[in-house]
This record gives C-alpha cells, structure tokens and sequence, in this order.
C-alpha cells in the first residue's frame, strides 16, 4: 500500500468491508476527545493540515484506484468528525447525537452537501462533501442547543 492510500483509507480502517465511513468516523473519536482538549489555536490548525493531507492523499488515491471516491478512502469522514468533536460540548450525549446526525448528512447527501459532491472531484471533491455534513451537523446542534427544554 502506498502512504497516500494508507492515509485516505484511515491506516486501514476503511478496508472494513462493511459501513467502512462509520467505522472512519468511529476511528477518529478518540483523537478528536485528545483536540477537543487543546486549545482551540492548536486544534483548529491540526484539523486544517489533516484536511489538506487527505486532499492529497484521497486525490492520489482516487486516481491509482480509477474511481474517484472510492469507498475504503474514509480520511474525510474523520476529519470532519473531529472539526465537529472540536466545537460540540464534550459531554456523551452531544458527541453522540453529533456521530449520529453527522453519519445521517453523510449519507444522506441533502442539499447542499450532495451537491458539493457532484461539483468537485479530485481529493478535493472527496473531503468537501464531509466538510458540509460537518457544517450542516454542527447547524442541526445549535439550533436543537437554542431550543429551551
């Protein structure tokens, strides 16, 4: 395996041959519980590299594999789980509900995030559709954050 398919595909991880962007996501838990941690001048820059190197990483190994996101390249649905570990409250159940809500956007692809997805190909097209699950996670959560129980 060569560094960038290592990379895009999670150190492996999305060579699980069943729901391999859950297990992704699941993977990148315990680093983004590590970058919640650090200050977020630390975390967000860290999170920053980590997107550019799966643009690299994914646009390489879409490339050797013939397909343009294929589905073992899991790199993007951890990096935008941790963009979303960063900023939601630590406690369970809002790290849970934002797993939840995130892996349902991802899937899903509504507007805008399967729109991204079809514009943009290359590693580019592959993280910036997480990126816009994460946003539109992240929106879900505040407006639900608002809401007074």
């Amino acid at each position: 395996m060569t560094p960038a398919r290592i990379i895009a595909t999670s150190f492996g991880v999305g060579l699980i041959p069943v729901a391999p962007g859950t297990f992704g996501t699941l993977a990148a838990w315990p680093l983004g519980w590590w970058l919640s941690s650090l200050d977020p001048l630390v975390s967000f820059p860290v999170i920053a590299v980590l997107f550019f190197l799966g643009v690299w990483a994914c646009g390489v190994t879409g490339r050797e594999l013939g397909v343009h996101d294929h589905g073992s390249m899991v790199w993007d649905e951890g990096v935008a789980f941790l963009l979303i570990l960063a900023v939601v409250p630590g406690e369970w159940s809002w790290q849970l509900a934002a797993f939840v809500l995130f892996r349902a956007f991802d899937i899903a692809k509504p507007p805008p995030i399967g729109w991204l997805e079809s514009r943009f190909r290359g590693g580019f097209g592959v993280m910036v559709d997480d990126l816009a699950a994460a946003g539109c996670t992240l929106l879900v959560l505040a407006l639900i954050r608002r809401i007074p129980l």
